[in-house]
């Protein structure tokens, strides 16, 4: 095998004539002149249409290469601009490199598999590259991909939800489909504009083709939905209607708690150790401790108590009316989702009535929230359809970006976690 032949097929080069290889000893780099191949000479960098010729552009220039065992490798050849019809004055293509790209394609797309596996340290550590270029590989290899597939065709069933990735209120909105479980879109913040952008990435003709879509009770997503899918049904998710109700509960919990640890301090000894001789511990005391422990006892489904959660439950519903009250609430609500759709809208109506008259103002308010989702929620029965596949997708965009520990621009995460949910996946160079 001729020695040009040979770095071709070490460098995966396709297309491309190689001039000479010269290893610089004080760098510890190996440098490929290289040159494209006559036919693929003098193309736009951007849409790679034959263009005119502009000028020299600004010289040589490198591109980095996957390394030979320790060496660094890197390509060099001349970056002539053309003058496209289309884009304008850009520089030309290159086979192997993306446009606007300092690194090959293979460097490239062995950066991106590796940040899907691990963090974004540990492959710039292994790359010998920067935190900044992993970004922009990210978002290059991702709009590659993204140009080749469209994951909004063929749309039908849909969840749409909201995931926290950075403090101080920073989110994303996630579209997953649920026929596949894949996430087809992501949009930064937590708007109706950022709602609004998806359905207009969907165009009004694959919007009539969504027939469900699944969210919580945000409005900013009601309004969108209602108008660029008034024929879809829209269901609310049952996991978000009982959560709502763990919340009211538990404010009523932490009410009662912040009650009797008044009492409990009005009738406090003082510090110290009492005497032997003293009465028992004020009741109150007793009280806070039960009330405090009590919190996963009303929170967790009553078939799933241990025996010590199910005492405390036993003990509320004998010495605290109200709470004990609440709790029952929170469990006919759960009650009323799992039924049927035939029984289910004159449980819920009758849960709504109940839930009305218990003088409980978190859970007025609560009945008030479930009747206005009363469509939304007896669609979630009818069609058997939740939020479900939304939050596993939600939990692993978390997981993603805890892993990948690092990544603070939103664009490069987006590129990250669309090649790893959307079904996409980066490969490895020179594997099928």
């Amino acid at each position: 095998m001729r020695d040009v032949s040979l770095w071709r097929y070490l460098l995966g080069l396709e297309e491309t004539v190689i001039e000479g290889v010269e290893l610089d000893w004080e760098e510890r780099v190996l440098v490929v002149a290289v040159r494209p191949a006559a036919r693929r000479r003098g193309r736009c960098g951007q849409c790679r249409a034959p263009a005119a010729g502009y000028d020299a552009g600004r010289g040589r220039r490198r591109w980095r290469a996957l390394d030979c065992a320790t060496i660094r490798v890197y390509l060099e050849a001349n970056a002539p601009r053309v003058r496209c019809q289309a884009h304008g004055v850009v520089v030309a293509h290159v086979p192997w490199a993306r446009h606007r790209a300092r690194s090959t394609h293979a460097f490239e797309d062995q950066v991106a598999w590796l940040v899907t596996k691990t963090s974004l340290s540990t492959v710039a550590e292994l790359m010998r590259v920067a935190w900044r270029t992993v970004n922009g590989i990210l978002a290059r290899v991702w709009e590659e991909t993204a140009a080749r597939v469209d994951l909004l065709e063929g749309l039908s069933r849909i969840g749409i939800d909201e995931v926290s990735w950075r403090r101080y209120q920073r989110y994303l909105l996630a579209v997953v489909d649920h026929d596949t479980g894949h996430l087809v879109w992501v949009g930064k913040g937590n708007t109706t504009a950022t709602a609004q952008s998806f359905f207009d990435a969907l165009g009004p003709d694959r919007c009539a083709q969504i027939t469900h879509i699944s969210a919580d009770a945000a409005p900013y997503i009601a309004k969108a939905t209602a108008k660029n899918c008034p024929d879809a049904i829209r269901v609310a998710d049952p996991f978000h209607v009982v959560k709502w109700a763990n919340d009211a509960l538990g404010e009523v919990r932490l009410e009662i708690w912040r009650e009797t640890r008044r009492i409990a301090r009005a009738n406090s000894r003082g510090r110290g150790r009492p005497p032997a001789d003293a009465d028992q511990e004020f009741p109150a005391n007793q009280r806070l401790k039960i009330l405090t422990r009590s919190r996963y006892a009303l929170w967790k489904n009553p078939e799933n108590l241990t025996e010590h959660q199910q005492a405390r439950l036993d003990w509320i519903a004998k010495t605290d009316p109200r709470l004990w009250r609440a709790y029952q609430l929170k469990e006919g609500l759960r009650a009323v989702l799992r039924l049927p759709l035939n029984q289910a809208g004159a449980a819920l109506d009758a849960w709504c009535r109940s839930a009305r008259r218990c003088r409980i103002p978190q859970f007025v308010d609560l009945a008030r929230m479930v009747a206005d989702q009363r469509g939304p929620i007896l669609a979630a029965i009818e069609h058997d359809l939740s939020n479900a596949i939304s939050e596993s997708v939600n939990t692993r965009i978390r997981l993603r970006n805890r892993i990948a520990f690092g990544i603070k621009d939103p664009d490069a995460l987006i590129s990250l976690l669309m090649l790893t949910l959307s079904g996409h996946a980066p490969t490895l160079p020179g594997r099928t």
